[in-house]
């Protein structure tokens, strides 16, 4: 498009003017504004708005979408929402429009970075790295493995009340986000090893409503347990060390790699959001693959 509509034309330089004048920007600054904005008026334009004023939050949200469809990265399209942001702020404060729409228009947000699975082989070198013949090392071990069978986050584990372990009945009352309650069931090697640490506490300080103690009879913290998740981590040969996270993230990934359930996962994990789970699609999509390899007869 060779030339703008007079109302984006005028608006823009009047945009431009006040930054150089009031905030002193750059020269690469300004001509960055200058192209951001005018890519938007362009395609404004195209869509038969011919004027600032004409654009909705709808708008906004189509041309954001035009971005990422024509390429753009995740950075790029951040400057692009900030520049038309700073022209519709300037435009509102002005006057020159009655409403600005960027008011609700959120950042695009990076894909979330899931951290590595740990192997099952891996997990169970870090689950049997604690020595179950010291008081310590029997809590350590009946909260990894119960960490690891219940996909608990850390905050969960370690404010886990007394009562939270049903042993009879096999699962975990848990506490989440939100102070939403959950039920998730616990294997069996878990169940033992926490009825163990329990007959191993005995009594020990009732004045705390807490599952796991530190050495000091206090409830357990988040540093206190990675703490211990790191030191076992080495004793298994973890090359880097384990964060308290991957077990969970171990938990979904194991789960899903066996067969499970996208819903069942996201119960088990407390999501409110099935859009939350599925940061682990990629791993069922997988096992689909492997499983057409394997049974189809033009699957290799």
């Amino acid at each position: 498009m060779d030339a703008l509509p007079a109302a984006w034309d005028a608006a823009i330089e009047a945009f431009l003017a006040s930054a150089r004048v009031e905030k002193g920007l750059s020269r690469n600054s300004l001509s960055a504004y200058r192209s951001d904005t005018v890519r938007l008026a362009s395609w404004a334009t195209l869509q038969g708005k011919t004027a600032p004023a004409d654009l909705t939050q709808q708008d906004l949200s189509a041309y954001m979408a035009q971005l990422h469809h024509d390429g753009l990265d995740l950075r790029s399209m951040a400057r692009h929402r900030s520049s038309f942001r700073q022209l519709f702020r300037f435009l509102r404060r002005e006057n020159l429009i009655l409403v600005d729409p960027t008011l609700l228009i959120q950042a695009p947000r990076p894909a979330r970075r899931l951290p590595e699975p740990i192997s099952v082989a891996g997990v169970e070198a870090l689950l049997a790295a604690p020595d179950l013949t010291t008081p310590l090392g029997l809590r350590d071990a009946a909260m990894m493995e119960l960490m690891y069978s219940a996909g608990l986050r850390v905050t969960e584990l370690v404010t886990l009340p007394l009562n939270a372990v049903h042993l009879e009945g096999g699962f975990l009352r848990v506490r989440g986000k939100g102070n939403k309650e959950r039920l998730v069931p616990v294997g069996q090697r878990a169940l033992e090893l926490v009825g163990l640490y329990l007959a191993e506490r005995g009594g020990a300080e009732r004045r705390v409503d807490a599952l796991f103690l530190s050495r000091l009879g206090t409830a357990m913290t988040r540093q206190n347990f990675w703490e211990r998740i790191l030191h076992y981590s080495k004793m298994a040969g973890i090359t880097g060390g384990v964060h308290p996270h991957q077990l969970r993230h171990s938990f979904a990934t194991h789960l899903l790699q066996h067969g499970a359930d996208l819903r069942a996962v996201q119960a088990m994990l407390g999501h409110a959001d099935i859009s939350t789970t599925q940061i682990y699609t990629h791993v069922a999509r997988e096992r689909l693959k492997r499983i057409h390899a394997d049974f189809h007869p033009r699957g290799q």
